[in-house]
């Protein structure tokens, strides 16, 4: 598991005095906020964020070092990391996406599907993208009890049982 926690990502400039737009990926949008200093994925910079007020589909802000607005624009799509010990801890049935990320995926008879590639999330449940076994093709695994029953990060596998017409029959690939 890593130690860093994707928890948001800055979207560019917002105004022209170096506020920055930012997305966040918490349960808790606003939570954000608690988390910092924040870092970028590589460790090597790292942020102070105070969030100033909410703005359509997240939340302007402000970090000490950025002043303009072409400052903040430089920034545009950089993920925003936060260390694992910084986060709340999480039910037993609840995950982050980064530790699901690279996890095998096993069908319920113990036939290896895939690997989990990314967690997407369109507004409705999480869906895992899985690229499949000995191919460069995806599919996508809803993220529920019933297609997906186990979780297993010690082990590094998930199980899961997908909806008909989800994985290609062996006939086709």
């Amino acid at each position: 598991m890593s130690e860093k926690i994707p928890v948001g990502l800055i979207n560019g400039a917002y105004g022209v005095r170096g506020e920055l737009r930012i997305k966040s990926f918490c349960a808790v949008p606003q939570d954000i906020e608690k988390y910092s200093p924040l870092s970028s994925e590589d460790g090597k910079k790292s942020f102070a964020l105070a969030l100033v007020r909410p703005v359509k589909n997240g939340f302007a802000a402000r970090i000490a070092e950025v002043a303009t607005k072409e400052e903040a624009d430089a920034m545009r799509g950089t993920v925003l990391f936060a260390q694992r010990d910084q986060l709340p801890s999480l039910p037993d049935d609840e995950f982050y996406h980064a530790d699901l990320i690279g996890l095998d995926v096993y069908d319920t008879g113990g036939v290896l599907i895939g690997k989990v590639k990314t967690v997407q999330n369109h507004g409705a449940d999480d869906l895992l993208e899985t690229q499949l076994s000995g191919s460069s093709a995806t599919v996508f695994l809803p993220f529920t009890k019933i297609a997906v029953p186990t979780v297993d990060l010690a082990a590094g596998r998930i199980i899961a049982d997908p909806p008909d017409g989800i994985l290609p029959d062996a006939d086709e690939s």
